[in-house]
């Protein structure tokens, strides 16, 4: 299916049969995500009363309970919610779907036993004015596969979210755990600075972390379908897909 659409007064044609898929699956065997500290994601068959819920095991339907933490197994959108005393959801407040984004591939620094990626950096990626989603690959890239929680991952300086933040962008999209630090003495900067919660609260803006860009993912301009689970809470799993955009 071929579409065309208006980007930033150019046409451009985008093939919605070719999604690129950015997200990471919970539950999935060959790949998985996870840190702070959570368990792993179960999938399992209801069972009592005589019945149990997987066909391979003699019921008569697949029936199964899942477990998991929407933080910390798997890729993940939140909003403001993850930070506010009152819990904010993240269905009630995303409430468009598709976004022009920007794919950006950085290394980040080391400061002392840290990696950040910093506001000189982004300032060196040449953002696209107008985009509404900025993708984040760190490189080295590669699917985690394994958990991160006491690992000290790359994070975001917060001058660095404060530009994002000054170019307009609504959406963050990083394939770290979070975009501060892990052990932060729970100042969440980057957080706090991207939905200005000490101003004018940008509730309609979010945070994806814990996503995946393939290397056959070329830096640049692209259409950004950010969908998520209609979970009442501050995060729900996602599944980020992005679409090529040819120049008409």
């Amino acid at each position: 299916m071929i579409s065309t659409l208006q980007v930033f007064n150019s046409t451009y044609q985008v093939n919605l049969s070719k999604p690129l898929d950015i997200s990471i699956p919970i539950g999935s065997k060959k790949k998985w995500v996870k840190a702070w500290y959570v368990n792993d994601a179960t999938i399992k068959p209801v069972e009592g009363d005589g019945f149990i819920g997987a066909v391979a095991l003699g019921g008569s339907v697949n029936f199964r309970d899942i477990c998991f933490n929407p933080h910390g197994n798997g890729t993940h959108t939140e909003c403001v919610g993850h930070i506010t005393e009152k819990v904010h959801s993240v269905n009630q407040n995303l409430k468009q779907f598709f976004f022009p984004a920007q794919v950006i591939s950085v290394a980040p620094q080391p400061i002392g036993n840290d990696l950040v990626i910093t506001r000189g950096q982004i300032e060196s990626a040449q953002l696209i004015n107008g985009i509404e989603a900025i993708v984040i690959r760190t490189l080295p890239n590669g699917i985690p596969n394994k958990d991160l929680s006491n690992t000290n991952p790359p994070f975001l300086d917060v001058e660095a979210t404060k530009l994002l933040v000054d170019w307009g962008i609504k959406h963050l999209l990083i394939d770290q755990p979070s975009v501060d630090k892990e052990v932060d003495g729970g100042a969440l900067a980057s957080h706090h600075a991207f939905w200005n919660t000490k101003g004018n609260i940008r509730y309609d803006a979010t945070i994806t972390e814990f996503i995946y860009v393939d290397d056959s993912i070329l830096d640049g301009l692209y259409l950004l379908n950010l969908q998520v689970a209609a979970f009442e809470n501050d995060a729900s799993p996602s599944r980020p897909v992005l679409f090529e955009l040819q120049k008409a």
